[in-house]
């Protein structure tokens, strides 16, 4: 789209020499993420004002950056940290999506509404929303956002791609994302659109004079390998456009600014913005405004996942689970601390899940009660089903903690898991209580390396978890892990394994910032000495010493500082020639994200995402947010490292700042083995030095596999996915296996023939039960090893399933009528007044039914008439503190319908002055009825201030009909908090 797409918000190269143009996000150019950035900040304003509005209270961000909009959505309601790393992270979750299909479908005409591909290009919005609707429904967030990122793309290309804003439209092209509207006035493959460009490269006004006359819709042709195209059709334009070469020479492409385009690229910008919003909104209608802001990660950062065995001889454990968890839920309530969600998985032989997930805390409590332990006695547990359960069904960044005294029989799933933990970055601790349990197993004549808990421990260890063992009898002193980690903010400080173990002394820095600083150490016959600043001591044989408390219970330490902990370099000196494993925890809102990239080549190159391990022979390239208590300035970062967990290897990167908190770091030399990332900086805030880590492992492979998703599964029907393998390895027979979380029935090539250096294609396929219902998502994970299992490789992708939709008509909604109460213009005498609203919503003869009415923009009582009806009769009550109402009505094919309106009001201007209220005599114009889609509401302020609604006009408009219509004209400044809610200021 603008300039170039970017794969990330945060992505900005600099090209020079004629090639494509990146440019940083705030500098001026707009690109495919500035607006979707632009666009997605502003709904969830709108959202979260809307919110608060509802609920009385104030909604005041302190400034303009993700983290201050955050702690505005969730600060007022509970005291504690407020994170922003959800809702950056589901961001980003968007935008690479958004710009990896420059990469996926770069020759995919529908995809960027090149060669006049318009039906085709409708076609994937619509099914995309649907996809998106249904998902949200279902609560799978991230397979919707990644739907959305790849929707938007096609929708903003559009704008830039075809020649909507030359024909002078200022509005979005409503038909694109309403099926049921046709697509007219289409410039058909035998009508002339372009003239020539003589100097070969953009001329200005060279669309057709009929073309724009007549308002007819074309957009430029594309050839990457090809420089066909019909006889007198325009062209994309570039140099990588083989067709602009061929008469008529040139391009329409708005992507970038030139000379030539100026205005055409700045109309194309402000359209898709306006776009995207009404894009965003008509999924909110269909969402809610409380799902709304999940899908876009506002949400406390606290979740609980418990997997667990409900095995015979766990009743003792399945009684402190619950016992935990309702410690968490009661203890936490009402404060950031309290999780946004609960997820329980249970696992026997040889059942395991259902997958139970509920944001009421209650439902939780009430599902872990009614766990019993039975069965399981001849063989060892499903243990590792039920924990890919969890890791696909839980948010990415989830701790998850296993509770189990058997060993894994399913053991098959190791790689699986290893590589859902590295795709989800979700933290895997284990509970192992072994009475009974270890010699019931070792009776039975099982002995190995996995009896001995060897693949939990190694699964820990990836994840950056904790494997804990422990007697049941003394379960309840370990479980405080839990309760620690059930917490907003959580961030890792520092985390490092040694095995075989030996004396060493590791350091960390501890920030102002941080609070409830924990460190965890794990392993057996293991002395230590802590270390402050100030070189005070405490060993771990202090209970409780000047620095903190030590609680020891099986293998687990634990150690927690005292709230007056001194900031600075900190100091662990361990010993011990057992295994073991060093974990530093505390809470802030100083933190960081990251993902792997790779570059990739193209009309719009750029980077993409990494699925599986990154390449090795490469040098490795992170892109890098960096949050910071008061917005990306708040912070300075110093040096970006990867660091081995089980070794001394540090290997900085170099840093190129990308500007608002955004890193792209290069590391030449990727460590040997695992490597996590290691971050240090400084907290302008407070003044102090920090560091952060990272915790999931990753390491290099010369192995890739590489497969897109281009479209929705359909219950009842196979799904045919392609995949790629390719090696910078010695070739030869690659295994090739693939799983899927709803255990769907699959069939897979066993292996596929690889030549040395070379590439190898196959595909599998996925057949999709008949009866499963629309929205459900599904993990799929392919991983291919390299002969002799020297290597290996996988890819882990997100599919959904989605029923074919085949009503595309929104609700209807007529106003009957508004009572004829005036309301008062003093705001101290409006809870007197009250005024009524009836209107009937219908979604029509052919329509499969309203499923919901709800209001939003309003403050009041909505009750309404039995849904089933053909027409449904609403009645909106509410005091004349509140003057507008929204309804939506939602049917059953998640079609979005809207009802606005705003009560009159008789109203003077007023200005807070000490000493009382001063009216004014500017009297504002009323609307003349709910069609004219002129609406105001008046909010009081310590300012000249109100706010209108409007959709079909533009503020410039309004603002000049505000002049004019006063009886005391006077100028009126606006600026535009979103497209459909602006503050206008009087002079």
């Amino acid at each position: 789209m603008m300039s170039t797409v970017l794969c990330m918000s945060f992505l900005a190269l600099v090209l020079s020499g004629g090639a494509w143009a990146f440019s940083p996000i705030g500098d001026g150019a707009s690109t495919h993420v500035s607006i979707t950035e632009k666009a997605v900040l502003q709904k969830v304003t709108e959202v979260c004002r809307a919110i608060a509005e509802s609920e009385g209270r104030d909604f005041t961000p302190t400034g303009n950056s993700a983290e201050e909009l955050v702690q505005a959505c969730l600060g007022p309601k509970a005291t504690g940290e407020v994170s922003a790393v959800k809702f950056k992270s589901a961001l980003n979750e968007i935008y690479i999506q958004n710009g990896q299909v420059d990469r996926d479908f770069v020759n995919s005409p529908a995809h960027h509404f090149n060669s006049e591909a318009f039906a085709l290009g409708r076609r994937l919005i619509t099914d995309g929303v649907a996809s998106i609707k249904a998902n949200v429904q279902k609560e799978n967030f991230q397979a919707a956002r990644e739907t959305l990122g790849r929707v938007l793309h096609t929708l903003q290309d559009f704008y830039s791609h075809s020649n909507w804003v030359d024909l002078g439209y200022t509005e979005p092209y409503a038909n694109l994302i309403r099926p049921d509207l046709p697509l007219e006035n289409l410039a058909d493959v035998k009508t002339p659109t372009c003239s020539d460009c003589a100097n070969g490269g953009f001329c200005s006004n060279s669309i057709l004079p009929n073309i724009l006359n007549e308002k007819k819709l074309t957009s430029g042709y594309m050839g990457i390998l090809s420089s066909a195209k019909p006889k007198g059709k325009c062209s994309h334009g570039g140099a990588a456009d083989l067709t602009s070469s061929k008469a008529p020479r040139g391009g329409i492409s708005k992507d970038e600014r030139r000379s030539d385009n100026v205005a055409l690229h700045t109309a194309a910008v402000t359209v898709a913005t306006t776009a995207t919003l009404q894009l965003l909104d008509d999924i909110r209608g269909a969402a809610g405004d409380n799902n709304y802001l999940r899908f876009m990660g506002i949400a406390r950062s606290s979740v609980v996942v418990f997997v667990i065995d409900t095995t015979g001889s766990m009743s003792d454990d399945i009684l402190e689970a619950k016992r935990v968890v309702y410690e968490i839920i009661d203890s936490k309530k009402g404060t950031q601390d309290e999780p946004s969600l609960y997820i329980l998985v249970p696992f026997n032989d040889p059942k395991f899940g259902p997958l139970i997930k509920t944001t009421n805390p209650n439902v939780m409590k009430a599902e872990i009660a009614n766990l019993t332990a039975e069965g399981g006695g001849d063989l060892p547990e499903m243990c590792l089903s039920g924990l890919q359960l969890a890791l696909t069904g839980a948010p990415a960044s989830s701790n998850i903690y296993v509770f189990t005294d058997a060993v894994a029989k399913d053991i098959e799933l190791k790689e699986t898991i290893v590589a859902l933990i590295r795709s989800t970055k979700s933290t895997v601790s284990f509970f192992m209580t072994n009475d009974g349990a270890g010699a019931r197993r070792r009776r039975r004549g099982v002995e190995s390396r996995a009896a001995t808990f060897e693949t939990y421990k190694d699964l820990a260890l990836a994840s950056g978890g904790q494997a804990i063992g422990v007697t049941k009898e003394n379960l309840p002193q370990a479980t405080d892990v839990i309760i620690d980690s059930s917490t907003s903010a959580l961030v890792i400080v520092l985390q490092r394994a040694r095995n075989p173990g030996r004396a060493e002394t590791f350091s960390f820095l501890l920030d102002e910032s941080l609070n409830n600083i924990t460190i965890y150490i794990t392993g057996n016959t293991i002395t230590f000495t802590l270390k402050n600043p100030a070189g005070v001591t405490q060993k771990q044989n202090e209970a409780n010493g000047e620095l903190g408390t030590v609680q020891t219970v099986g293998n687990l330490y634990r150690v927690r500082l005292a709230s007056n902990k001194q900031t600075g370099l900190w100091e662990i000196s361990m010993n011990s020639n057992q295994p073991y494993t060093l974990k530093v925890t505390g809470q802030s809102t100083i933190a960081f994200i990251y993902d792997f990239v790779e570059t990739f080549d193209g009309p719009h190159p750029g980077y993409a995402l990494i699925s599986g391990r990154p390449q090795a022979g490469m040098p490795a390239m992170l892109l890098v947010s960096v949050l910071g208590r008061k917005g990306p300035a708040s912070v300075k970062v110093a040096d970006i490292a990867l660091v081995t967990v089980s070794g001394l290897e540090v290997v900085g990167g170099a840093l190129e700042d990308m500007g608002n908190g955004k890193f792209l770091v290069t590391v030449t030399k990727v460590p040997a083995g695992e490597f996590v990332v290691l971050l240090n900086g400084t907290d302008v805030v407070s003044s102090t030095v920090f560091q952060r880590q990272s915790t999931t492992q990753m390491s290099v492979s010369k192995v890739t596999i590489k497969a897109v998703v281009d479209r929705s599964m359909e219950p009842g029907k196979p799904f045919t996915l392609p995949f790629t393998v390719m090696t910078d390895a010695t070739g030869g027979s690659y295994t090739i296996s693939a799983r899927n979380d709803r255990d769907f029935k699959m069939n897979v090539p066993g292996s596929i023939a690889v030549t040395t250096g070379g590439n190898a294609t196959g595909e599998l396929t996925i057949t999709v039960p008949a009866n499963t219902p629309s929205g459900t998502d599904v993990t799929l994970t392919i991983e291919a090893v390299a002969p002799g299992a020297s290597d290996s490789n996988y890819a882990v992708l997100r599919l959904s399933v989605v029923t074919k939709v085949t009503d595309f008509t929104p609700p209807q909604c007529e106003v009957v009528s508004v009572s004829s109460v005036d309301c008062p213009a003093d705001p101290a005498a409006c809870s007197s007044a009250f005024w009524q609203l009836s209107a009937n919503m219908t979604d029509g003869v052919n329509g499969t039914g309203i499923a919901s009415l709800t209001h939003r923009q309003g403050v009041g009582n909505l009750t309404h008439t039995d849904l089933k009806q053909m027409v449904v009769a609403a009645a909106f009550n509410a005091s004349c503190c509140s003057l507008t109402v929204e309804l939506v009505a939602l049917d059953k094919a998640m079609n979005v319908g809207t009802c606005l309106y705003t009560t009159k009001v008789t109203w003077h201007h007023r200005r807070l002055v000490r000493g009382g209220v001063v009216p004014g005599r500017h009297k504002l114009p009323q609307p003349q009825s709910h069609k004219s889609r002129l609406f105001l509401q008046f909010i009081f302020l310590k300012k000249y201030i109100f706010t209108f609604k409007h959709t079909a006009n533009r503020a410039s408009v309004l603002k000049s009909n505000l002049e004019t219509q006063m009886e005391e004209p006077k100028p009126v400044k606006g600026r535009c908090l979103t497209v459909s809610r602006c503050i206008l200021t009087l002079s």
